[in-house]
């Protein structure tokens, strides 16, 4: 993917910018040169260079990529395989296993066989940049960064887990029943080894690639384990993610192990801060937590799909926004969604809170829109560069195709007189099937609705081809 991407010129299209003046524009044109964007208007740029490529997309809308702030790139090969299971049950008898059965090497191996199969099934739905939620050692760092180099999709990769976290946990505590099948390679995630993939990867496949740290849910570890994690990461630079308060069993850990509510947790093991993603936040301790996640700048990853299908429960994202508190938007796994799709994501989000809250005026599709996307950007510290488009940032563009019976009546002209807004459209009706261009550095990876980096049937068939023996390997009947 280091070729020059070349001038592509979008025109006569619908552009949702999501700047800071929320500017729609109609019949408009978005010109990019060597991977940025250059014009956003109304009207034609003055000059278009020569051998630019003209797409004309009336009927069309454009959006900036969608940012998937927690995503599980390994879970895509198991979708379907632990239905209707609480979060604890799901985890520990079915998803832990299997996953501790990943393994292989080169084009068979199973992390890089699922990171394509994920990757394709993201850009095909509109997402251009993803955090990596946990990436565990069977799948392998190098295996899922060699996917995202060919596919050409930015990404957020983790390469840790805090080493000894559940420390016999069990034996303390033993109601909870936690144990993780991964352990056996808990010797691989350490922080030297975070240290080094850094060193490697990060900013390689031109700057598409960043390297950041995971911990995994305080379920037992001293909280100096964690402060490890946090210190190197301050140090050096480098971002965190966590799962926390996902489960109400997780805040009984927080009070009754550590004696603190999720966030003081967080700020004591210093894991909070503006580089820091905490995914779910579902049960914390509202009165005390919101002013440390408002005052240390930490985002908060909302999966509102994955919390209500492992019964998990909701986020109070309302209150959180309405404290100052960034709140971008994630969809998890396939086997806690199953789907990757960032459109039906922000669908949810826009009318979960108002059936919760009996506030019809409650999150809403312009909110949902900007949590998949600026918030997202500025989750990952990339606000500057991506999440709306806007003259001077890196083209990372979907088109959506709102001209079938679905859309109707939308048109561009009916929203210029007070017809259905299009973000409301987007947010509303759209799903990843309606994306037919999607763009990173100003490179089309999906045209007319077709995956143009990999051959989508070879990719499936691979995936199809290494499930059984995941299966076979790390099934666990309970």
């Amino acid at each position: 993917m280091s070729d020059s991407p070349g001038s592509t010129l979008l025109r006569d299209v619908t552009i949702i910018t999501v700047d800071a003046r929320r500017r729609i524009i109609q019949n408009g044109f978005v010109l990019v040169q060597e991977g940025r964007i250059t014009h956003v208007s109304s009207n034609p740029p003055d000059q278009i260079p020569e051998g630019t490529r003209v797409l004309s997309l009336s009927g069309r809308i454009v959006i900036p990529g969608l940012i998937n702030s927690h995503a599980h790139l390994a879970q895509s090969l198991l979708r379907g395989l632990a239905e209707d299971l609480p979060l604890h049950s799901w985890l520990c008898d079915r998803i832990w296993p299997l996953e501790a059965a990943y393994g292989g090497e080169g084009d068979a191996a199973d992390g890089y066989v699922t990171a394509r199969l994920t990757i394709a099934e993201m850009l095909l739905s509109g997402t251009t940049c993803f955090l990596e939620a946990m990436l565990t050692h069977g799948s392998g760092f190098a295996n899922v960064a060699r996917a995202v180099s060919e596919m050409g999709i930015r990404a957020c990769l983790l390469t840790i887990d805090n080493k000894g976290k559940l420390v016999k946990f069990v034996e303390t505590n033993p109601a909870l029943e936690i144990a993780d099948a991964r352990d056996k390679d808990l010797d691989h995630m350490s922080i030297p080894s975070l240290l080094e993939a850094h060193t490697e990867f990060h900013g390689t496949c031109d700057d598409r690639i960043h390297v950041w740290a995971a911990c995994g849910t305080p379920r037992g570890a001293p909280l100096s384990s964690f402060a490890e994690v946090g210190k190197a990461c301050k140090q050096h630079g480098i971002g965190l993610t966590m799962h926390c308060a996902e489960a109400p069993r997780d805040l009984l850990i927080f009070h009754e192990v550590y004696g603190k509510s999720p966030m003081q947790f967080c700020h004591e093991a210093e894991l909070a801060g503006p580089k820091t993603v905490l995914a779910h936040m579902c049960h914390l301790d509202m009165d005390v937590d919101l002013a440390i996640l408002r005052e240390s700048q930490t985002t908060v990853a909302h999966n509102p799909t994955s919390n209500l299908k492992l019964a998990s429960g909701v986020a109070k994202v309302p209150r959180m926004l309405e404290e100052g508190v960034n709140v971008a938007l994630g969809t998890d796994g396939a086997t806690c969604n199953n789907s990757y799709d960032m459109l039906r994501e922000m669908h949810l989000a826009s009318i979960l809170h108002k059936g919760t809250l009996l506030d019809a005026g409650s999150i809403g599709a312009h909110e949902a829109l900007e949590m998949a996307t600026i918030r997202g950007a500025k989750a990952l510290g990339l606000e500057a560069e991506i999440g709306s488009v806007e003259v001077g940032k890196k083209a990372d563009l979907v088109v959506l195709d709102a001209r079938a019976s679905w859309a109707a009546p939308w048109s561009p002209e009916l929203f210029s007189r007070g017809g259905m807004d299009p973000v409301s459209l987007v947010v509303g009706s759209c799903t990843g099937r309606d994306v037919t261009h999607v763009m990173v550095d100003g490179r089309v990876l999906v045209e007319d609705g077709r995956l143009l980096v990999a051959d989508e049937t070879t990719i499936i068939l691979a995936g199809r081809q290494v499930v059984a023996s995941i299966q076979g390997e790390g099934w666990c009947e309970s």
